[in-house]
């Protein structure tokens, strides 16, 4: 059998697992319910682990079948120690288990590892000049310390639609290229099992055309699940004269988790709470706020984590010294912590970023046209409403500024497109946007822009959303800008509602063109 037929096959059985699931959940009520620091707001089922575990058990125990020379039974303490892990998470999905009970289980499991399974991390590798850093009778502490902290990391990066199985698919794609060049075919056949198991569970998870919100989540039982085989896979192929990579190069492709989950948990502890305090500061939170849509971000930090390992790789095959790849991976760390300790400095920055990039913003919500004199309002409203068409339910507002800034052009306008919450339509708005320019590009001086959202989470004019002197003035010097309230007045409104204007509906006639 060839190894991408067997891909296929492992992508199969996590699909049609992962569906069952999903059926009996549904049936018994055992959903992910909305609320907390939770972002959905549709009760999903936590099915992702049932398709991983389902194929890691299938690859451990019926590989022989289609790969006589090869046996993947020595790994059955992975599957035990998968499947405790497994359950555990299942459990914590269903009756929020306490992070102390989580991590004593965690810790057992990673003593199996080393105690039957005789995976185990003795050595640092050369992080400083000179000898290797062996860890002597601190090798058993600190493998399960390495254990825990990761299958944990993994845990905590879970926040968006498809960001962890996106990173655990980028991760494993690297850790079967360091098996593939080491010739260890048990590994390599092991990875490429997982990662199908992981592929039928982004079927479900990612946001796609036919798939705008994901049908279900990873849960704890698959992050904690996929959490231990890539903490199993980077030490037994990191150790023993026969090692497949260096330590270090483990880090690096793990490098997002980790990262992310180190410098969130540093400054929770800076800010006197505890690590373990669920917050909305990692790296994907601070995409979302800055108005990225999930599916960017989920690009955006998957080229990231791509680029991380491929510098690992890069290093490994190139002979690196092991000290420089490390220091290498602190510098970045330390960059990383300094730009998103403060993170009302990094949003803006980000939504600077989206901007450049011209991705549509996930606060967009319509279309703003200002600002032009009041006589030219009839003309520039026939221009929206003949753009809009029978496209979209929407509101048209017209508004007077007073600010003397403005002088004769104080005039604008702002198109709302009515229940925007799918990302297929935020490509929509700004095709809309792409058209009133066009219409309006002759006009000097009018702007045509998206219309924002403006919640505390994301407005730079909320004081509640700063903390240091400097941004208190940034705050400061915008209280007189021209868009504050006082300064604006409703002078026209008229709504549209597509389902009326479509061929043999009931036309009707928008409100007489009265501008106060």
């Amino acid at each position: 059998m060839s190894i991408s037929l067997f891909f296929g096959i492992c992508v199969f059985i996590s699909i049609v697992t992962i569906r069952i699931a999903m059926s009996l959940m549904g049936h018994f009520g055992i959903l992910d319910q909305p609320g907390g620091h939770k972002q959905h707001d549709i009760s999903t089922p936590f099915t992702g682990g049932f398709g991983v575990f389902a194929v890691l058990i299938a690859a451990i125990y019926l590989t022989p079948r289609y790969f006589p020379d090869i046996s993947l039974h020595p790994l059955h303490v992975m599957a035990l120690g998968g499947a405790i892990l497994f359950a555990t998470g299942l459990a914590d999905d269903i009756w929020n288990l306490n992070f102390r009970t989580r991590f004593f289980i965690q810790g057992l499991v990673a003593m199996l590892m080393i105690v039957l399974g005789g995976v185990e991390l003795q050595s640092l590798g050369q992080l400083a000049l000179g000898n290797g850093i062996k860890l002597g009778v601190w090798a058993a502490p600190f493998t399960v310390f390495a254990t825990v902290g990761l299958i944990n990391a993994f845990n905590m990066i879970d926040g968006i639609d498809g960001i962890s199985g996106s990173l655990a698919f980028i991760s494993l794609g690297f850790v079967a290229l360091v098996a593939g060049f080491a010739g260890n075919n048990v590994y390599l056949l092991l990875i490429i099992a997982v990662m199908g198991g992981v592929a039928g569970f982004l079927y479900f998870n990612l946001r796609y055309p036919s798939n705008s919100r994901a049908r279900v989540f990873l849960g704890d039982n698959g992050s904690m699940l996929l959490g231990f085989v890539l903490a199993w896979l980077f030490i037994a192929l990191s150790q023993g004269e026969q090692r497949a990579m260096t330590p270090v190069t483990a880090l690096w492709l793990f490098g997002v988790p980790l990262i992310d989950t180190i410098g969130v948990m540093l400054r929770r502890l800076s800010m006197g709470k505890s690590p373990f305090c669920a917050d909305r500061n990692h790296l994907h939170h601070l995409f979302i706020r800055a108005g990225f849509r999930v599916n960017d971000t989920v690009w955006i930090i998957s080229l990231v984590q791509t680029g991380l390992g491929a510098i690992g790789i890069a290093g490994l095959l190139l002979a690196v010294p092991e000290y420089l790849m490390f220091g290498l991976f602190l510098v970045i760390f330390a960059a990383y912590f300094y730009f998103t300790v403060q993170p009302w400095r990094v949003v803006p920055a980000l939504r600077r970023a989206n901007l450049a990039l011209g991705l549509p913003s996930a606060h967009a919500h319509g279309v703003f046209i200002g600002h032009f004199p009041k006589a030219a309002s009839r003309e520039i409203l026939a221009i929206l409403r003949n753009e809009l068409g029978c496209l979209h339910d929407y509101r048209i507002s017209l508004h007077r500024n007073n600010h003397k800034a403005l002088a004769a052009s104080n005039t604008y306008g702002m198109v709302e497109i009515v229940g925007n919450e799918n990302e297929a339509s935020l490509g929509e708005i700004r095709r809309l946007m792409a058209r009133i320019k066009l219409r309006l590009d002759g006009r000097p001086g009018v702007q045509v822009r998206l219309l924002m959202q403006r919640t505390k989470e994301h407005d730079r004019r909320d004081t509640g959303a700063v903390t240091d002197e400097r941004a208190e003035q940034v705050v400061r010097n915008r209280e007189g800008e021209r868009r504050k309230p006082q300064y604006n007045t409703e002078i026209y409104s008229t709504v549209g509602d597509k389902s009326r204007t479509k061929p043999g509906a009931a036309q009707v006639q928008d409100p007489p063109l009265s501008i106060i």
